[in-house]
């Protein structure tokens, strides 16, 4: 749950949705995509950093995976399901987390005015149904792993898309 201590429900500006928890020793820390840090970055996670230096011409540094501080500008870092048994990706599927999240995603489209929902892979867009996209705008993508990258993730540039969103409705950007 850490994710939903970490962003102010009132301070939400882009939701990241991912599948379940990183599934190998040490991984997961609460917040989608985010390792903590010391733990080497994983190839997902890579592929993101690859694209936002791409996108945004910054670099990155490939050894900290511990995405709080994007946190801290009004990112959240939703996992759809919330746990995850150690090297079994998708083991609670059916635990009933995506009610929940689900609820999640649904109150932050309802109750908030102009954030960016960020989609990779079908998983994630499968919860565009949940999102009013006369208010928000949604980007979707295939997803990062180095299985799916090169169908649409690379070159989709939405870090730099989410930020001019932001500008243009008076929002910081996002630090990425």
């Amino acid at each position: 749950f850490k994710a939903f201590f970490s962003t102010s429900f009132s301070k939400v500006s882009v939701v990241i949705v991912g599948q379940d928890p990183y599934h190998g020793e040490n991984q997961a820390e609460g917040f989608a995509f985010s390792v903590p840090e010391g733990v080497r970055v994983p190839p997902s996670l890579r592929n993101i950093y690859k694209e936002i230096e791409t996108d945004l011409g910054v670099t990155k540094d490939y050894s900290n995976g511990h995405l709080e501080e994007w946190t801290k500008q009004g990112v959240f870092l939703l996992n759809a399901i919330l746990t995850v048994r150690a090297h079994l990706p998708a083991s609670h599927k059916k635990m009933e987390w995506e009610a929940f999240t689900d609820y999640v995603i649904k109150t932050i489209s309802d109750k908030n005015e102009n954030v960016v929902f960020i989609l990779w892979g079908n998983f994630a867009q499968s919860k565009s149904q949940l999102i009013d996209s006369t208010k928000h705008l949604i980007l979707e993508s295939s997803h990062p792993s180095p299985l799916a990258a090169h169908q649409g993730f690379f070159g989709s540039k939405h870090f730099s898309k989410c930020n001019e969103y932001l500008c243009s409705h008076t929002k910081d950007k996002i630090l990425w």
